[in-house]
């Protein structure tokens, strides 16, 4: 079924089309640099908050489901606190054998993650959640990429440890850096193995409006039916 709705960089750019005298913050609700960057790189203004939620990876959930609770409770987190803002709250999660592979605790967790990634396919889950509470706006949703490895051997995994000291990523490894010599086959968004899926915030299919437009009037903003040309995906 097509899915309508408007992407999230229009948002603020409504004024330029309509008679709004101003349009939302976007808050970023993540420190992550790689996150920082995808979205500096679509243009969007926005200022960085953090969530003060932290992952529990004892909890019971299936990688997706995992994903976007703690997107959407790190937006929510944020957004609680700044109602009129429109919050952006991401997890991103490797997995491989259905197992979720964390953050790592030291070199040994992340030599022996990367030796158990070397020459098989895994997947990269990114849940993001967008929350705008005094619009009623609070979506939630993943994105799944795949990346098959070639073969490396310890020497290659010690000396990338060494560099790159790749303790703040999940799966212990960042696809951007030298590691990507080492990736065969990539399934799916490349920048959501980063950290964000940018298509879904830009122009992907992303329902997350509902078709609506999201007028100001200038005292409030209002969620009305979009009366302009719709972008429709399959």
């Amino acid at each position: 079924m097509a899915k309508k709705y408007r992407p999230l960089v229009e948002l603020q750019n409504l004024d330029k089309t309509t008679t709004m005298t101003k349009t939302p913050e976007i808050i970023l609700a993540s420190t992550s640099p790689r996150r920082k960057q995808l979205l500096e790189q679509i243009d969007l203004s926005f200022e960085i908050i953090p969530s003060s939620v932290h992952e529990d990876f004892s909890i019971s959930l299936e990688p997706e489901q995992f994903a976007m609770h703690y997107a959407q409770a790190k937006a929510e987190n944020v957004a609680l606190q700044h109602p009129g803002s429109l919050v952006i709250g991401a997890d991103t999660i490797v997995v491989f054998d259905g197992k979720i592979l964390g953050k790592p605790k030291d070199e040994n967790d992340s030599f022996n993650m990367l030796s158990m990634l070397s020459g098989q396919t895994h997947k990269v889950v990114t849940g993001v959640s967008i929350q705008w509470k005094n619009n009623n706006i609070n979506d939630t949703f993943f994105e799944t990429t795949y990346v098959t490895f070639t073969r490396f051997d310890s020497n290659a995994i010690n000396c990338y440890i060494e560099t790159y000291h790749p303790f703040d990523k999940a799966g212990r490894y960042g696809i951007q850096d030298s590691f990507s010599v080492y990736v065969k086959k990539i399934e799916g968004d490349f920048y959501n193995v980063i950290t964000l899926g940018t298509h879904d915030l830009g122009g992907g299919d992303v329902d997350f409006i509902n078709g609506d437009e999201v007028i100001f009037d200038g005292t409030d903003w209002q969620r009305k039916p979009y009366a302009g040309a719709l972008i429709e995906y399959d």
